[in-house]
């Protein structure tokens, strides 16, 4: 006789769970060993974080861990970092410390958002909560001055605190350049921001939702571009050519009428006058005939094309569906599009050539090569970009705007074999995640934005801290200082100022310009007294796992430690 469990596991996956609570699906896994495995399935869980949180985990090679993820996006931190110039952490009181800026990683409170996506800008962040809410601090254009009287239709108007944005639709991703952002909402429109109150919506047919899928918005320095779904990429430049023009006039237009300054409400938003720009972006060529590649483990048989870009100044970095890495430039501007061209780089592509490479052969090879490779993900900043593979063998490439088919990649020992899951840059600090939740930087201390802690406190030659005792004694008199860069990859800690260490998950971080920030997943034990089916009964558990008893029901829940 046909049992239940005797149906497709694809069933269960794809329909039945999907449209049952949480709390039941709990339940279901506390059966049998069957629905334990079906329950667990990383799968439906990256779908289930999506539907539920609005976390798509774009821009990360994370594979795995959604269940843990689904927990943790009950109560996430948002933490920020580095220069406080333009109120661009948001925070409303500054830590004590003794030289620099916000040296280390410190907790911001938004009330009453669930953060799942945090976004640094040159001199602001953007951050999307679970329901596709935009919040945004800092200056999105910090380099323009404003008046006390002026609204957020000036670029340069300043966010103290996080204020959310009135927009017609919820957000699901955000790119940001230097001065200027890009998002794609719900219903798989191209918003562009200059100013936080005055966003513009590009209405090309060319990216009609109805006929053209968008799967990534991405900006680079001083331009925005997309990639669909069929691997084509379009660019679009503000401050050059028609848009230009249009967008000088509109505005113009818009301060004539005192009703679209977009000044912030009293409950904490910003009132956004959106407009649209029909104007078809400039569609990039196609990409070159590209060799196959022997060691990626995989034989897909479909055609080649881009799945993710990267941009950064004047250039944009991406990866196809089988493991080539390209660059493109010069995107300085419209008319040079024309003359760019995708240029393979068969050094940050090809395993034979990674070999070769003096940190995995040679006298002074420090890192096993790995057996297979297949580069799935690029990021990019300013002049670097960053490729990378995924699992426990990952490997990181590190490049820059002048790098060509015959140059080498950057690699750096500590980096390799460490399951980086995604790698964040500002202008002259780095960052990467790995799959274990640890955010390692490393660079220049730009005000603090590697977060290893007060230089004025940490040991003389720790990383982040002065190279000895002399110059640091001079920082504390002087009450300022620069240590010296940071060369190898160091472990941020998210508990400073606390009595006792805390262990805390970073899932996702983001960097630009002099400033970092992370959201993170905390793994405190707490005691706790939960109401189940009728009475109350007292447990001990991780913080984390309260979501799992308690998820979408009218259960109650008193945490206490």
């Amino acid at each position: 006789m046909t049992g239940i469990t005797d149906l497709p596991i694809e069933i269960f996956t794809d329909y039945i769970l999907s449209f049952l609570p949480v709390s039941d699906i709990l339940d279901l896994a506390q059966t049998c060993r069957f629905f334990a495995l079906i329950c667990a399935d990383d799968t439906f869980w990256k779908i289930r974080v999506k539907e539920d949180f609005n976390f798509t985990g774009a821009g990360t090679a994370r594979t795995s861990g959604w269940k843990f993820i689904y927990r943790g996006l009950y109560n996430p931190r948002v933490y920020v970092w580095g220069e406080k110039s333009c109120g661009r952490l948001g925070l409303p009181k500054f830590p004590k410390v003794v030289v620099g800026h916000v040296p280390f990683p410190t907790p911001l409170r938004i009330p009453g958002a669930r953060i799942v996506h945090l976004e640094a800008g040159g001199m602001s962040f953007h951050a999307i909560d679970s329901e596709g809410t935009l919040y945004v601090w800092g200056a999105l254009d910090g380099s323009t001055g404003t008046l006390r009287s002026d609204g957020f239709s000036e670029p340069g108007k300043r966010a103290e605190t996080p204020l959310r944005l009135r927009l017609p639709a919820a957000t699901r991703t955000i790119s940001c350049g230097r001065l200027h952002s890009s998002t794609l909402d719900a219903n798989g429109h191209i918003w562009t921001f200059l100013s936080w109150g005055r966003p513009f919506r590009l209405t090309s047919p060319l990216l009609d939702p109805a006929h053209t899928v968008a799967v990534q918005v991405e900006c680079g320095w001083h331009f925005s571009s997309i990639l669909t779904k069929t691997g084509d990429v379009f660019v679009w430049f503000t401050n050059d050519g028609d848009m230009k023009t249009r967008i000088t006039d509109k505005m113009r237009e818009m301060d004539s009428d005192g009703d679209k300054k977009a000044h912030p409400k009293e409950d904490g938003y910003i009132p956004c006058v959106t407009w649209d720009v029909d104007l078809d972006p400039i569609r990039l060529p196609p990409l070159p005939a590209l060799p196959d590649l022997p060691d990626t483990g995989d034989n897909l048989d479909e055609a080649t094309k881009l799945i993710q870009i990267a941009g950064m100044d004047c250039h944009l970095v991406g990866v196809t569906n089988k493991g080539h890495v390209l660059k493109f430039g010069s995107l300085s501007g419209e008319a040079h599009v024309a003359q760019g061209r995708w240029e393979y780089l068969p050094k940050f592509s090809e395993l034979s050539q990674i070999r070769d490479h003096p940190t995995f052969s040679g006298p002074s090879a420090t890192v096993k090569a790995p057996d297979t490779l297949k580069i799935t993900h690029v990021s990019a900043h300013f002049l670097n970009f960053i490729a990378y593979s995924t699992g426990g063998s990952s490997v990181v490439l590190i490049g820059d705007t002048d790098t060509t088919a015959e140059l080498e990649p950057q690699i750096m020992p500590e980096l390799q074999h460490r399951a980086v899951i995604s790698v964040v840059l500002g202008d002259y600090h780095k960052g990467a995640l790995t799959a274990d939740g640890k955010l390692l930087t490393w660079g220049a201390y730009s005000k603090g934005a590697l977060g290893l802690g007060d230089p004025g406190k940490l040991p003389a030659g720790a990383p982040g801290g002065f190279a000895d005792d002399r110059t640091r004694g001079v920082a504390i008199d002087r009450g300022r200082g620069e240590p010296p860069a940071v060369e190898v990859p160091t472990e941020v800690r998210f508990d400073h100022g606390l009595k006792k260490p805390r262990d805390r998950f970073c899932f996702q971080a983001t960097a630009a310009g002099w400033h970092t920030g992370a959201l993170v997943i905390d793994l405190t034990v707490c005691s706790q007294v939960i109401f189940v089916r009728g009475h109350f009964c007292c447990e001990t558990v991780f913080a984390y796992d309260i979501l799992l008893i308690t998820s979408f029901t009218a259960r109650s829940i008193l945490c206490r430690g």
